[in-house]
């Protein structure tokens, strides 16, 4: 479910972000900005959505982390795939990296991710898939980087 919604949102924006740039020398650079920013604002909105609705789901099911409640894997799946880059021959493989990344990360619950787990609510559904995003993000960032100057 993360991929499809970091695909239709990158793909989204990408799209709008190409039809209105015009043209020059910096247009990519731009644009791949332009991108992560937006991406980075839907990130903080699925949180805030996830911290909020899984809360709630929580209060209704009356148990700790409903396994119904899925944003946290959404949230935390999009911010591992926020450094795949733009360009479609590493996008492929980083996405996979990411992925497989996330559910290692998700699975092995690295400090801190384990302790905010148990934050109250909402905040300790989506904290760990948090947590297990930006380290999974931070290695497919380090990777394709790395890759580049290989």
């Amino acid at each position: 479910m993360g991929i499809a919604v970091y695909a239709l949102v990158r793909g989204a924006l990408m799209k709008i972000f190409f039809d209105i740039a015009s043209p020059s020398i910096n247009t990519f650079d731009q644009i791949y900005y332009a991108v992560v920013a937006f991406e980075l604002l839907a990130i903080v909105i699925i949180a805030a959505t996830g911290v909020w609705a899984a809360s709630q789901t929580e209060r209704l099911a009356g148990k700790k982390d409903p396994g119904i409640v899925l944003i946290d894997e959404v949230a935390g799946q999009y911010i591992a795939f926020l450094p795949i880059p733009l360009s479609l021959e590493p996008a492929w493989w980083s996405a996979i990296l990411a992925f497989i990344l996330f559910r290692f990360f998700d699975i092995v619950k690295p400090y801190p991710a384990r302790k905010l787990e148990s934050l109250p609510g909402g905040l300790g559904i989506m904290a760990d898939d948090l947590i297990a995003g930006i380290y999974a993000a931070t290695v497919v960032a380090i990777v394709v980087s790395v890759r580049w100057f290989v």
